[in-house]
């Protein structure tokens, strides 16, 4: 379990192998802190089993991952955005963060407002459907509030904290970027569904306080 804040910019050193699944080695040094053999640690947001190393960790990544996130397109020199598993007892600064990447969106629209940059994200409808104004969604491993959401792509205000400590500055417009919805979306849709299995409520559409409440949210 993750929180989406980024802890370091790591540095692809290698990738060896190809479309049946690859190793990555990452030079790394904050996230090493700690870390042991079987650890986990977000790799742009996507959840890896690691082995540390002085100064490095490796990491494989299958075929179904290589398909679902754009780990795929690293090459030697590619920065990454870093996160251990979160500690017990410590700070949760972002939102609740699986490291199970729904799917890889494409930045479109990146637009300076004031001290912040407006990015547009397009999604698949099967994704964006989760997504929420105001709500939590995760961007290469970063926790970001959505600003706003249309019929194809959402948007996200990115302040220069964020721009600067991590890859969202090297965003541009067609990038593959990692996206993982907020996964308390996907519980309330599956009560919702289950409800509607059991035929309790069928005529209802709203979701409502009671109705949440009623079946165990």
């Amino acid at each position: 379990m993750f929180t989406g804040i980024i802890e370091e910019t790591g540095t692809v050193r290698s990738i060896r192998g190809g479309g049946s699944g690859v190793v990555l080695d990452i030079e790394a040094s904050a996230v090493l802190e700690g870390t042991r053999t079987g650890d986990s640690i977000a790799v742009n947001g996507v959840c890896l089993t690691v082995t540390p190393g002085k100064g490095h960790f490796t990491a494989d990544a299958m075929p179904e991952t290589l398909r679902r996130t754009s780990l795929g397109a690293l090459a030697p020199g590619s920065k990454v955005n870093l996160e251990r598993a979160m500690a017990c007892g410590g700070r949760f600064g972002g939102h609740i963060v699986s490291g199970h990447v729904d799917a890889c969106g494409r930045v479109g629209r990146l637009v300076r407002e004031g001290i912040a940059v407006l990015m547009q994200v397009n999604v698949p409808r099967g994704v964006l459907k989760y997504v929420a104004e105001k709500g939590s969604v995760t961007l290469d491993g970063v926790s970001l509030t959505v600003a706003s959401v249309d019929d194809t792509s959402f948007t996200v205000s990115l302040i220069p904290h964020t721009m600067a400590s991590t890859t969202m500055g090297m965003m541009r417009t067609g990038s593959p970027v990692n996206v993982e919805v907020d996964m308390l979306a996907r519980y309330v849709e599956r009560m919702l569904d289950f409800g509607r299995e059991q035929g309790a409520e069928p005529e209802k559409k709203d979701i409502t306080e009671e109705f949440l409440r009623k079946y165990g949210f």
